[in-house]
């Protein structure tokens, strides 16, 4: 079974290419939707993020104070490493316990917005970049998650500028409404069948 890894920056449309894989019968991880049922779910990270953050990281009702620690995270570049380094090792093991489950496809794809930022590509046979320009990038972020433009250059600007994510890719697919991501997830596809 390969191991292919989809990323890119916020806005570049990684979910929606994957939903392309997904027609075709490609079973799909979601690192970034797991991460978020694992620091609600996973007892050992929970207790990490409590001592490393304080018992605020955590409201009454158990769940997890997420603007809390975004104030936290997104304004110190060391707290934010902090997060991820006990996060990403959990995922990391997530995903592995998934793949077992999964072993008989041909291949699975892992989808993740800090890929290459974690090192996680490294675990991947191949990795596929989906790419946007800027201007789309941020017309998709806010209307989908109703955040200001500097929001969103904040958040771009804690991950990896596209330019340098590219020599990790062994594909790139272009979401940018002028190239079809039909024929370019095809595309891919068949040479990831053939690979196997």
């Amino acid at each position: 079974m390969l191991k292919v890894g989809i990323t890119g920056g916020i806005g570049t449309g990684k979910s929606v290419v994957c939903k392309v894989f997904e027609s075709l019968g490609i079973k799909t991880y979601n690192a970034d939707i797991r991460a978020k049922q694992l620091v609600l779910n996973h007892p050992p990270l929970k207790q990490a993020i409590i001592d490393q953050f304080g018992t605020e990281a955590y409201l009454a009702n158990g769940q997890y104070n997420r603007s809390y620690i975004a104030q936290i995270v997104f304004n110190d570049s060391q707290k934010l490493a902090q997060l991820n380094d006990l996060i990403h090792p959990v995922v990391f093991q997530d995903f592995e316990d998934w793949c077992k489950i999964n072993q008989n496809e041909t291949y699975v794809i892992k989808e993740a917005a800090l890929m290459i930022e974690s090192g996680s590509h490294l675990k991947n046979d191949f990795n596929i970049l989906v790419t946007a320009p800027h201007a789309i990038r941020l017309a998709r972020v806010a209307a989908r998650d109703g955040l200001s433009a500097q929001q969103i250059e904040k958040i771009i600007a804690n991950q990896l500028p596209e330019s340098e994510k590219i020599a990790f890719a062994n594909f790139i697919i272009q979401n940018d409404g002028a190239h079809s991501l039909i024929e370019q997830v095809f595309m891919i596809h068949h040479q990831l069948i053939a690979k196997q």
